[in-house]
């Protein structure tokens, strides 16, 4: 009989918005699995705020304050066990990013861990792995509102990765027009991939993140199956002739997501592009994904106490449904 052996959650602190996710550990023949049985939302943008003053304005800060809070009482209902809370690109390039991170720690008891693009690639890349076929060489896109993160796979094994200050929210700030800065990172992040794509002969694209997810979901592909490169670009060119309202009344966006998939999309079609790309594989998985097997490794000897030392932690299946029961 199947019952929660522990309750785990992770906080995603993004530059669009706050994710929680609370899974419990559940364990049947010898495998395990992290079943979601909670998950909330709320678009925040701290990034709106920080790429055009740099700081996080006192509004943002205090609704912030109050959401942590909230999590915080969701946290403490479900029984969790452990959590942990990670800020991505906007809390990083925050001037007063560490004030309120001390507020957190001072008035909630929450460590909020700012964790750079590389921290960011290594969480995801401990589930991200589980989803690669053997010798397969794969460019895996992540695209966020504040950054991308680039990693190279071949054979399961990252062979190179690197992180660039560009994402959905940057270049929504734009309207289409880049500053000299971002151009230049643009630059930068389309040299890389293209030089790095050929180097580890690259065949196929992995996508995460949650405007890819909903790309996919619009490309209404077979489950598990790959998307072609003229499939995401055709959706795009949909949306693009879309206004706001019809992107959520006719497509059921959520009103932060409607205005920011086309410039993520663009990113994950550029890369492609410049890699020579045709097809990708879009799991739904991310950093709250990365941050939950971190912590099923780290507290494994509460749901196996008597496991060997030196034996290897079992990689848990993620299960991100909420069906009942």
């Amino acid at each position: 009989m199947e019952f929660p052996l522990l309750k785990l959650a992770a906080i995603d602190i993004g530059s669009n918005a706050v994710r929680c996710q609370i899974s419990a550990v559940l364990e049947y023949e010898g495998h395990y699995r992290l079943k979601r049985v909670e998950y909330v939302r709320y678009p925040l943008r701290l990034g709106e705020d920080v790429f055009a003053t740099g700081r996080i304005s006192p509004e943002k800060e205090e609704k912030f304050v109050k959401f942590i809070h909230a999590l915080k009482l969701l946290m403490e209902v479900h029984d969790v066990a452990h959590h942990l809370v990670c800020a991505t690109s906007a809390m990083r390039s925050a001037e007063n990013g560490p004030a309120i991170v001390a507020r957190m720690r001072k008035e909630l008891g929450i460590e909020v861990q700012i964790i750079d693009g590389q921290a960011e690639a290594a969480f995801i890349n401990s589930v991200i792995m589980h989803q690669l076929e053997d010798k397969r060489h794969y460019l895996h896109i992540d695209v966020g509102g504040g950054s991308t993160e680039f990693n190279l796979y071949h054979d399961r094994r990252k062979v190179a990765s690197q992180s660039f200050e560009v994402g959905s929210i940057r270049r929504l700030q734009q309207n289409g027009k880049p500053g000299e800065a971002l151009q230049d990172t643009w630059q930068r992040m389309e040299q890389w991939v293209k030089e790095n794509a050929r180097q580890h002969h690259v065949t196929r694209a992995i996508g995460t993140g949650g405007n890819i997810n909903k790309i996919y979901s619009l490309a209404q592909r077979p489950l598990d199956q790959p998307v072609t490169r003229r499939k995401i670009a055709t959706i795009l060119d949909k949306l693009r002739g879309m206004s706001m309202d019809e992107r959520v009344n006719l497509l059921m966006l959520n009103p932060d997501r409607a205005d920011v998939i086309v410039p993520a999309g663009q990113i994950y079609l550029s890369a492609m592009e410049w890699a020579s790309i045709n097809h990708m594989v879009v799991p739904d998985i991310g950093l709250k994904d990365g941050m939950l097997q971190t912590l099923f490794e780290q507290y494994f000897d509460e749901i196996e106490p008597k496991h060997a030392p030196g034996t290897p932690i079992p990689s848990p299946e993620v299960q991100n449904d909420l069906a009942a029961g």
